[in-house]
């Protein structure tokens, strides 16, 4: 086969049908990213005007990010059934009536089914973006043009999240954050319907999807998840945990073990592919966890409402949007091992520079751990997609890149999931030290509060001491906090010895050289 053929797209439709249906598409995967970060700055609001309890607000972002794991897998049968056209319009409506139904729930239970369906959908159009980079576009200017156009949304969305959720908050109200996907939704619907390639409808393909794999492998995610969950309250060694994690570890078994499982776990036998998914597992972990806690800390320590916490978190985002043109750059000459452990380690460092925070902690201490997070981000991000999928067949394209976001939502899900855990598990013991504190250390219980020590009560003083409980609710909530940031620096030396064991990676250096050879 000539070179020419080999850099063709696997779907041939003209330039501005092609630009127009791919920006449509990358709509889609952009509400989709959003929705994860739109929704983290109204949660106070929502928890008080719902009635739902505390400890049940991680799953309105867990609830989200384990329906986008199940659907992500799909994409590449989806797209073999409904083709690229009919597989987007369908993805996308279900996303903007899901939207819609979440802005008009009245309890905890009916916004987590609409978070679900629009998670399902959500899981369906980022990795629809990433397929349709390596088969809309030739190899070559147009491809990298899509790739830089599709990361730069996938970071925008993420930035703009917290300000819009903020905004949309504090001036209309919290129902907007969903609501604001209605418009979007209809503009992308109609263009990709009109400009994305159309082809027969196979529903006969169905036939061959695994269901019992498939929900095998949602209900062992979702089993996780409850039992890291209820271990603290429970117990570790609690009944009820165990059979959750040993039921997890079943489900899981009986999806792999599947004559025709519904996700082709046989891709990772691929180095390159697998070892792109570790690392996306890992910074989901990390950057979903360090997403949600700050805006914990922000609004249930400091006080700070929707629109105040999305400024002050805004500036990640800006920090990503300035690193991601020179990593892609950096990326083209440098080998991509080297960026990623670079990026990790600096990650983890604006990670540890937070494990410091008190009850006055606020914009100033958060600043530059927050840049330097989001510096270290395009370097988690870019390298790896190019290990994982560059030289990935076009047939298996979509599998591979559904398997590279499915473990980035895996990871995200744990990851909140235990921080959820350490927080609301180790908060009542720091109250309890803190309290020791007041009797036995009063300086450094003051220092602790934030308050001077002549305005401390004494123990004894009953009256005086409830006065000072959400200082000291605050205060244990702050340790637990920084007991977050310190396990999420810890997790991101996990990649360096990854790195070190894996050694060269093949696919990576192979298209390196080609591309300095070209």
């Amino acid at each position: 086969m000539s070179s020419e053929a080999q850099n063709l797209p696997a779907l041939h439709i003209p330039l501005l049908p092609r630009w127009i249906g791919y920006v449509a598409a990358c709509i889609g995967m952009f509400m989709a990213i959003l929705d994860i970060q739109i929704v983290v700055t109204a949660l106070p609001l929502i928890q008080d005007e719902l009635r739902i309890g505390a400890d049940h607000m991680s799953w309105i972002q867990t609830a989200y990010l384990i329906a986008e794991v199940v659907a992500i897998p799909l994409i590449g049968l989806f797209m073999r059934v409904f083709s690229m056209r009919w597989l987007f319009a369908a993805a996308i409506s279900a996303f903007t009536l899901a939207s819609i139904g979440c802005a008009f729930s009245s309890g905890f239970y009916d916004l987590l089914v609409w978070r679900v369906i629009q998670g399902f959908a959500g899981g369906v159009l980022i990795p629809l973006v990433f397929s349709s980079i390596f088969l809309l576009f030739p190899r070559g200017f147009e491809q990298t043009l899509a790739t830089t156009v599709g990361g730069f949304l996938a970071v925008l969305a993420p930035t703009l999240g917290p300000i819009a959720g903020g905004w949309l908050t504090e001036h209309y109200s919290w129902e907007w954050i969903f609501l604001v996907n209605v418009i979007p939704g209809i503009a992308a619907f109609v263009a990709g319907l009109g400009c994305l390639p159309k082809a027969s409808i196979n529903t006969g393909l169905l036939a061959t999807l695994d269901w019992i794999s498939l929900v095998c492998f949602g209900l062992s995610l979702a089993l996780l998840i409850v039992g890291i969950k209820e271990a603290p309250t429970r117990g570790w060694l609690d009944p009820v945990v165990i059979g959750c994690f040993l039921v997890s570890i079943l489900m899981l078994a009986v999806s792999v073990q599947r004559p025709r499982p519904a996700i082709m776990y046989h891709l990772l036998n691929d180095r390159a592919l697998a070892f792109g998914c570790g690392l996306s597992f890992v910074l989901g972990f990390v950057l979903y966890s360090a997403v949600y806690v700050l805006p914990v800390f922000l609004g249930f320590v400091r006080g700070h409402g929707p629109l105040a916490i999305g400024l002050i978190t805004i500036v990640m985002g800006i920090a990503q949007i300035g690193a991601a043109p020179v990593v892609v750059q950096l990326d083209r000459y440098i080998d991509a091992r080297l960026l990623t452990a670079v990026g990790f380690i600096a990650f983890g460092v604006g990670l540890a520079l937070d494990g410091d925070l008190t009850v006055n902690s606020d914009y100033n201490e958060v600043f530059w751990p927050q840049i330097i997070r989001g510096l270290a981000v395009a370097l988690c991000v870019l390298p790896p997609i190019r290990l994982a999928l560059v030289l990935q067949p076009k047939d298996k394209v979509s599998d591979a890149s559904g398997l590279f976001n499915v473990m980035r939502n895996i990871g995200g899900a744990i990851g909140i999931a235990i921080m959820d855990t350490v927080m609301f598990s180790r908060t009542p013991e720091h109250a309890d030290r803190v309290m020791e504190l007041i009797s036995n250390d009063p300086d450094k219980a003051a220092a602790v509060l934030g308050i001077n020590v002549a305005d401390l009560p004494t123990p004894d003083d009953a009256m005086s001491m409830m006065g000072i409980m959400d200082l000291i609710q605050n205060a244990s909530l702050t340790m637990a906090i920084n007991e977050c940031w310190w396990l999420l620096a810890a997790v991101c030396i996990l990649p360096l010895p990854l790195l070190l064991w894996l050694g060269d990676v093949p696919s990576a250096t192979h298209y390196s050289r080609r591309k300095k050879d070209d």
